[in-house]
C-alpha cells in the first residue's frame, strides 16, 4: 500500500498533521517509535494562534475540559517584588482565548482521539529513508518497508530525518538546565488564572496553573551540558537553592515528590534556511524547536499543520507544496526562536549588578509594547 503521506512522529506536530489532512481526504499513516500512546510531559502554554488552530482542526470541544484559561502574567524578582505584569483577559475579550494552559499529556489525547481508526502506528522506528521521481521508501528496525507519495517528519529535535537529510543542523544548548513538576498542592499555594515567573540570581521559577487545582511548575538553573551533578538532583537540592525565594516558590519544591521531577536541559535548534528536501518535509521541533521562554513550540507545530493543509489545497505537487510551505514558514518561526533565545539569556542573567539594570528597564517598558509583541506572535497565516 502507497499513502499520500508517512508522518514519522506521534507527538502533536505528527498528529495535528495528520488530522489536518485526513479532513483533506489524504491518506496518511503516522509512525511513532513509542509502543504506546504515553502519558509523559508536563504543563504546555499556548496562545491565541493554537486555539486557532485546534478550532480548526475541530477539537477544541473535547479539548476546552482540559484547559485553563490565563488572565494575567507576572515576572517577579526572587522577593517578589513585581518586575512586570500584563493584563491577559483583556486580550482574552479580543481574542475569545489568548493564552491557556494544559498537560501535554491531555492534548496528545485529545489529538489521537480525532484520527481516522488504524492511523498510527506504535513501536515503528525510522532508520532509513530514501526518495525518487514516484515518492519516498522508509525502512523500519523491524525489517519493514513502508512506501508513501511524501514524507513529513515530526520526531522532534532529534530528528532521525533531519539528521539524514541536513546533518550540520545540530542541537544547541542554552547555557541553562530544567526540571519540572505537575504537582496538586493546598488550595493556598494556588493564585487560578496568574501565571507567574520568578527571575532570581540563583535561577527562574515558574509557577503555571492547569485544570483540577493542578500546578505546573518549572526551575531554571544555569549549569554546564549534560551535568551528571544536575541529573542527580532531587527535591531537597532545588529546595536549598530556592529556599529564599518568595512564596509559594520553596513551598511548591518542598510538596513535591521526587519521582514526579522530569529533567531536561534546555536546547533549541538555531534557524535554518531548510525545511524541505524534495518530497520530504521537516516540521515542529524536527524543523524549529525553540527555548520555551514564550510558550509557543506546540503553538509552531499546531500552525505547521494548518498551513501545510492550506498550501496543499492550492499546490496538487508534494515538492511544491514542501517549498512554499519553507518559504511561508521560516520566517515567523526564526523571529520565535531568536526571541525566545533571547529573552532566556535575560531571564537567566546571575550577575546583581547586571539583573538590577535588566529589572529596572523591564519596569519601565509600558505593557502596551509587551501586548504588541504577544499579538504579533499570535498572528496567523491562516
Amino acid at each position: 500500500m502507497k499513502y499520500d503521506f508517512i508522518i514519522v512522529g506521534g507527538g502533536i506536530a505528527g498528529l495535528a498533521t495528520a488530522i489536518a489532512l485526513q479532513k483533506d481526504g489524504y491518506h496518511v499513516k503516522v509512525l511513532e517509535r513509542s509502543t504506546e500512546l504515553k502519558v509523559v510531559g508536563a504543563g504546555l502554554g499556548l496562545g491565541a494562534n493554537a486555539w486557532k488552530g485546534l478550532t480548526r482542526l475541530g477539537i477544541t470541544n473535547d479539548l476546552e475540559r482540559n484547559c485553563h484559561l490565563i488572565k494575567r502574567t507576572k515576572f517577579l524578582d526572587q522577593k517578589g517584588n513585581l518586575i512586570s505584569e500584563m493584563d491577559i483577559e483583556h486580550l482574552n475579550r479580543k481574542y475569545g482565548v489568548a493564552y491557556f494552559t494544559v498537560h501535554r499529556a491531555d492534548l496528545q489525547k485529545v489529538l489521537f482521539q480525532h484520527l481516522l481508526p488504524n492511523t498510527i502506528e506504535f513501536g515503528k522506528r525510522l532508520v532509513d529513508f530514501d526518495q525518487n521521481e514516484t515518492g519516498v521508501t522508509v525502512r523500519l528496525e523491524d525489517g519493514n518497508t513502508m512506501k508513501g507519495e511524501a514524507l513529513i517528519a515530526a520526531d522532534g529535535i532529534h530528528s532521525i530525518v533531519r539528521k539524514k537529510s541536513f546533518p550540520n543542523i545540530k542541537p544547541r544548548y542554552s547555557g541553562y538546565t530544567c526540571w519540572r513538576a505537575v504537582v496538586k498542592p493546598p488550595q493556598e499555594l494556588i493564585v487560578p488564572g496568574e501565571f507567574t515567573e520568578t527571575w532570581g540570581s540563583k535561577g527562574r521559577f515558574g509557577i503555571v496553573p492547569l485544570t483540577n487545582n493542578q500546578i505546573y511548575w518549572f526551575a531554571c538553573l544555569n549549569a554546564p551540558f549534560q551535568s551528571k551533578d544536575m541529573s542527580a538532583f532531587t527535591t531537597n537540592e532545588l529546595y536549598h537553592i530556592f529556599q529564599d525565594y518568595h512564596f509559594p516558590v520553596p513551598e511548591l519544591i518542598k510538596w513535591t515528590e521526587n519521582e514526579k521531577l522530569i529533567w531536561n536541559d534546555i536546547i533549541d535548534l538555531k534557524p535554518t534556511n531548510r525545511f524541505a528536501m524534495d518530497k520530504i518535509l521537516l516540521i515542529g521541533d524536527a524543523a524549529h524547536a525553540t527555548t520555551p521562554n514564550i510558550g509557543q513550540g506546540a503553538g509552531q507545530a499546531i500552525e505547521d499543520a494548518i498551513i501545510l493543509s492550506k498550501i496543499l489545497k492550492d499546490k496538487n505537487c508534494k515538492k511544491e507544496a514542501f517549498s512554499e510551505f519553507e518559504n511561508l514558514r521560516i520566517p515567523k518561526t526564526k523571529k520565535i526562536t531568536n526571541l525566545s533565545w533571547r529573552i532566556g539569556k535575560v531571564a537567566q542573567l546571575d550577575n546583581p549588578f547586571q539583573i538590577k539594570i535588566r529589572n529596572s528597564i523591564m519596569r519601565m517598558i509600558p505593557s502596551k509594547i509587551q501586548e504588541n509583541q504577544l499579538e504579533s506572535i499570535f498572528h496567523t497565516d491562516f
